[in-house]
């Protein structure tokens, strides 16, 4: 097991007058000597070449992971209830209590699921659904426990920070304080086996932002709270950030910024005593197909838009998260969807500005297995995991499907070995050559790219991601058009 090295606690310096197309100062970016401003992170962003940029984000990723290995996981993402009472415009997923899809997995179903992804060798289950106000918190101390039951070293990483506040709002828990009642929360489902928590609900972290898009889910504030607790705790956390919709460049700096801040204070205050840190960050575009926010129109589309003129967002979105919606009055009316240029520029940058965290992972999920393939030469080190099971992202249209051997494939024609980690980015086992999962395949013709959109005419029994794993638990699935499409 190759154990990775530890955040240092001593933070980068800054350099707020330097040029940061200046190859001694991206010299120093590289060697983790001194760090972006959002000034600098900005200026980047429009001035350096998308090739240039991926490349300084690959050598920073080399210097940080060496230049062999990159890593995926063998999970499942089990989404336990769709009822919520959040009604976020850019989710196609979450139902109201009554309505006749609405669903909450039974424990027995649940159990099912894990043992599904434990006969592939999975070591952990990602878990996280709707905040849902009919379940009482002996309904998640016990779904824990009866996990632990049956897989005690299985990894749960488990429940978003909105479901935390919602934790809060709904079982009314003792403590004068958000986060007193956060720990009054957490510590029975700590003792009962939650091992992480995941950073879904990330979005954008600006408030002009969030108000627009998160109808009834957390504040920033609120979700960073969460998460400082879970550090408290000693419970290690991922950090997300949703883009390419109503938000601007600034927004997305800005929310770097507060993740980078964020960490630097737990890596500070707790890495003494044992504490959790944010593992990793992932970064994705949002998928329009099905949402309330994907029937927004798109900038230089409509009758009176000027196409040259600067995309609303980018008026409101100012670097230190104060942006107004008066700044702009088609601020929120219109969309500026991410392409494969935007994604990878956007996680080049994650990476290069996100000093103090360990891993950043490739969304092939929503871009892609090719694209995904490419963000490994863009400052991504992690391939995720192998997409079992996915609800969210592919109702809103886009979640394409990957098994171990194709994902194995993809890292390895990217110029690297493939290796399996567990959640703390421990290297389990390591694909050399001339063994690995996808080196034992004869006849790749069997082996199909597919996605999770869900068909609306029949399909050939077993066609769907489940298949790739010798079940039929996923949707029906569709080849995927693996033709890159720019911005």
């Amino acid at each position: 097991m190759i154990m990775p090295e530890r955040e240092s606690s001593k933070s980068p310096t800054l350099a707020p007058t330097a040029d940061p197309l200046d190859p001694g100062f991206q010299d120093a970016l590289v060697a983790g000597e001194v760090r972006l401003s959002p000034e600098q992170a900005l200026d980047a962003w429009h001035r350096m070449p998308i090739a240039d940029l991926g490349r300084l984000a690959d050598r920073r990723c080399r210097a940080i992971h060496g230049d062999s290995i990159r890593t995926y996981v063998i999970d499942r993402n089990i989404n336990y209830t769709n009822v919520c009472t959040a009604k976020c415009t850019f989710c196609a997923f979450r139902r109201n209590e009554g309505d006749h899809d609405a669903y909450t997995l039974e424990y027995d179903e649940l159990l099912q699921k894990i043992r599904e992804v434990a006969a592939i060798g999975g070591t952990q289950i990602l878990m996280q659904g709707g905040m849902n106000p009919e379940l009482p918190l002996e309904w998640y101390v016990e779904l824990l426990r009866s996990i632990k039951a049956e897989f005690p070293d299985l990894h749960v990483h488990a429940f978003s920070p909105p479901e935390f506040i919602e934790f809060v709002n709904f079982f009314d828990p003792a403590g004068d304080t958000l986060a007193d009642k956060l720990r009054t929360i957490l510590a029975p489902l700590v003792e009962a086996g939650l091992d992480s928590i995941p950073g879904g609900g990330g979005e954008i972290f600006a408030d002009a932002v969030r108000r627009r898009i998160g109808l009834g889910k957390c504040t920033a504030e609120a979700w960073l709270t969460v998460m400082r607790v879970a550090h408290e705790f000693g419970l290690n956390t991922s950090a997300t950030m949703m883009f390419g919709h109503i938000e601007g460049v600034g927004d997305r700096i800005h929310h770097l910024e507060l993740v980078r801040r964020w960490q630097d204070d737990a890596i500070n205050d707790f890495a003494a005593d044992g504490g959790g840190r944010y593992h990793a960050f992932i970064s994705w575009p949002f998928q329009p197909d099905n949402t309330p926010l994907g029937r927004v129109k798109r900038w230089g589309e409509t009758e009176g838009d000027d196409p040259d003129a600067p995309f609303p967002g980018d008026v409101v979105g100012l670097l230190d998260g104060s942006g107004d919606r008066s700044l702009h009055r088609e601020f929120g009316r219109r969309l500026r969807l991410a392409g494969a240029t935007t994604y990878l520029r956007t996680q080049a940058l994650s990476r290069l500005y996100l000093d103090n965290i360990w891993s950043i992972g490739s969304s092939w999920v929503t871009m892609g297995p090719h694209i995904g393939q490419v963000a490994l030469r863009f400052g991504a080190n992690d391939m995720g995991s192998v997409m079992m099971e996915e609800n969210v992202v592919s109702s809103a249209g886009t979640a394409h499907c990957l098994n171990e051997p194709m994902i194995c494939r993809l890292i390895r024609d990217a110029g690297f070995v493939p290796a399996q980690r567990d959640n703390d980015y421990r290297v389990l086992t390591p694909h050399f050559a001339p063994k690995g999962p996808d080196l034992e395949v004869e006849d790749w013709s069997k082996y199909r790219a597919t996605s999770l959109h869900k068909q609306t005419e029949s399909t050939e029994e077993g066609a769907g991601c489940g298949a790739h794993f010798g079940t039929t638990t996923g949707d029906a699935s569709a080849i995927v058009d693996l033709t890159v499409k720019g911005d």
